[in-house]
């Protein structure tokens, strides 16, 4: 529906009394908020009453609000899942996000195979395989899945059995006992699948008859006097209890748990997860959110957890939260569906599982402690370096910088770069490259000329078919070439300056343009706007972050133009002389540094290359000679 003739008031009395998910949307169309209601016309009423308080973060959200969409399930379980999916596809700017989106690993024991494996999995999935986990840390799985190997000498091939059988020699695995040698075909199925059901025993966490079985067989090797292989069995079992004392007992009853707890400041929060599975503490995780400020406790942990267990396919039986949430009856019917047995939200008062979440919560606190210093850390050498440069050029505040550079071969294919920063940090999606179409030879003024007056003439042409007012727009909310910078840096002094605010004049836009001056040594050494060249302390925030634009254009268009390259894409000079083809020319520029240094070699210098002959050696200096006109 068109914006400008969304009329709320007349939209807001067509709105259903049934459960549905709610989106609002801005003045440029962007979704900026999405809910879920068991009434659709009683929640969204209350966001345009005057007298229901929503908080601050919400009167803000509801002053951008141009229109609103409804989509109606048939319940408000139905809708939370619709709710989370939204959020998770579109990221809006005032709902509550989770920051981290994670997948954890798994061991997965590939019971679809008629000679199963135990591999690494990042996703649990609805097969005939058999996994284990989620675990949190990918490489105590990766040492694990090689201990399982060693210890039930499982195949770790990719070969299929019994197709494959016979039809190459045993790999390296088997000649050291690591692999019973599946693909010899001497090896029958029942046999390799008890060691498979071994194996899985282990993963389980049955860990005594293996330790029993190795001790075992350490000791016969001894009394053989075979104190090499004895060795080998004491490595295994070290690797074994190893295994075994990175699970901390924390229940004895068996049962899978997840403890939750958050810690929030502003607008920040960490939660806190630790796992328990089969009564043991496998690890723990935080994740940083986006909270608003009015929001509440419950309000963190309800969002949390409907973003964290949508994308996870592992349930609990139980979990254990901080405080009584206000949706637990909802959002324990929605786990116990997703998880096809009973799952249950609890907030213990007393005991050890209260102990469990005050722990939790104080690993929470420390977290999102030692993230404020690590940010305030960040912003100084992110928005405080723009504030300093925006000191510097007489400016009120940067956030949006953009940086070019041109790079070519001897002035052929000549390509430049665009790289942005925004708030100090690479924003590598609006990066651009550009192939100079216009322009012949090593011209670096206009190469840069063509380069600017193609971005910004389309930046210009987005805006328009947008419906924006050109060069008057506010750059907030704008993405791709529609966002202009608050200032332009070149990869240069004078010269690059003078080109661009000669590009902006004539396209009508007013944007401050530095130069990114370097001394002899090609080294950053201050920036030159308005005429004048202003040195900057070479120890400043301000200055590391001008030497990282600058670097980071000169990075990007130099990888650029060595992809061309590598896809025989890129002309040099030496293509257009006659009798000069790929071995010559590999020859000759092996042989000189550059064109200047050729154009000053004798006929017979260049007959002194191997490759070259006198006639290909008169073409190359004919090219040269006759082109000066001597």
């Amino acid at each position: 529906m068109d914006n400008e003739i969304f009329d709320i008031e007349e939209e807001l009395k067509k709105l259903p009394d049934q459960p549905g998910v709610y989106i609002m949307h801005d003045e440029r169309d962007v979704i900026i908020y999405v809910g879920k209601a068991l009434s659709l016309t009683k929640r969204v009423h209350q966001y345009f009453q005057a007298s229901h308080d929503e908080g601050l973060k919400k009167k803000q959200m509801v002053s951008h609000i141009a229109r609103f969409e409804y989509i109606v399930t048939d319940s408000e379980l139905e809708a939370l899942v619709l709710e989370n999916n939204l959020i998770k596809e579109h990221r809006p700017k005032y709902n509550t996000m989770l920051r981290d989106d994670k997948t954890y690993p798994y061991i997965c024991v590939t019971l679809s195979e008629a000679y199963p494996r135990v591999i690494f999995s990042r996703h649990a999935k609805k097969d005939n395989n058999r996994y284990f986990g989620p675990f949190t840390s990918g490489a105590a799985v990766r040492d694990t899945i090689d201990l399982v190997n060693k210890l039930y000498q499982l195949r770790t091939c990719n070969r299929k059995f019994p197709r494959d059988f016979g039809k190459e020699r045993p790999c390296l695995n088997y000649h050291m006992e690591q692999c019973r040698g599946v693909c010899t075909g001497d090896v029958d199925e029942e046999s390799y699948g008890n060691s498979v059901r071994e194996a899985m025993k282990f993963l389980d966490g049955d860990y005594k008859p293996v330790i029993k079985d190795l001790k075992k067989k350490m000791a016969d090797c001894a009394e053989r006097m075979e104190f090499e292989r004895a060795a080998t069995y004491r490595d295994l079992i070290e690797s074994v209890m190893d295994c075994v004392e990175k699970q901390k007992i924390t229940s004895n009853d068996g049962e899978d748990k997840d403890i939750l707890a958050a810690a929030c400041e502003g607008e920040d929060a960490v939660v806190q997860v630790f796992f328990i599975r089969g009564g043991k503490m496998i690890g723990r995780e935080h994740f940083f959110i986006n909270v608003r400020m009015d929001d509440e406790l419950q309000d963190v942990i309800n969002a949390f957890m409907k973003q964290y267990y949508a994308g996870t396919p592992f349930v609990p039986r139980e979990i254990f939260v901080q405080t009584r949430l206000s949706e637990i009856d909802m959002l324990e019917s929605w786990l116990t569906k997703k998880r096809g047995k009973k799952v249950s939200i609890v907030a213990p008062q007393r005991g050890a599982k209260e102990k469990l979440v005050e722990l939790a919560e104080k690993n929470a606190r420390m977290v999102l402690d030692q993230d404020r210093e690590r940010i305030k850390r960040e912003e100084g050498r992110t928005i405080g370096a723009m504030k300093e440069i925006a000191g510097l050029i007489g400016l009120e505040r940067i956030d949006r910088m953009e940086a070019y550079d041109i790079s070519n071969t001897s002035g052929y294919q000549s390509v430049g770069s665009m790289v942005v920063f925004e708030k100090g940090k690479p924003k590598r999606s609006d990066y651009r490259k550009f192939r100079i179409k216009t322009v012949t030879g090593p011209n670096d003024y206009e190469s840069m000329r063509e380069v600017l007056t193609r971005r910004f003439s389309h930046g210009l042409a987005d805006r328009k078919k947008a419906g924006i007012d050109g060069a008057a727009a506010l750059e907030e909310g704008l993405s791709g070439f529609m966002r202009f910078p608050d200032v332009i840096m070149m990869d240069g002094g004078r010269g690059q300056v003078n080109i661009a605010l000669e590009v902006l004049d004539e396209l009508g836009l007013s944007i401050p343009v530095c130069g990114m001056v370097k001394d002899d040594h090609h080294r950053t050494r201050g920036l030159y706007c308005d005429n004048v060249e202003i040195a900057i302390d070479k120890s400043s925030e301000g200055f590391k972050l001008i030497t990282r634009l600058q670097d980071e254009a000169h990075r990007f268009a130099i990888e650029f133009h060595r992809s061309l390259r590598g896809k025989n894409q890129v002309k040099s000079f030496l293509d257009d002389i006659k009798g000069i083809g790929p071995a010559r020319r590999k020859a000759l520029m092996k042989s000189f540094v550059g064109p200047e240094e050729m154009k000053a070699a004798s006929i017979e210098e260049l007959m002194d290359i191997p490759e070259m002959n006198r006639q290909a050696a008169e073409s190359v200096y004919d090219y040269f000679h006759k082109k000066d006109g001597e």
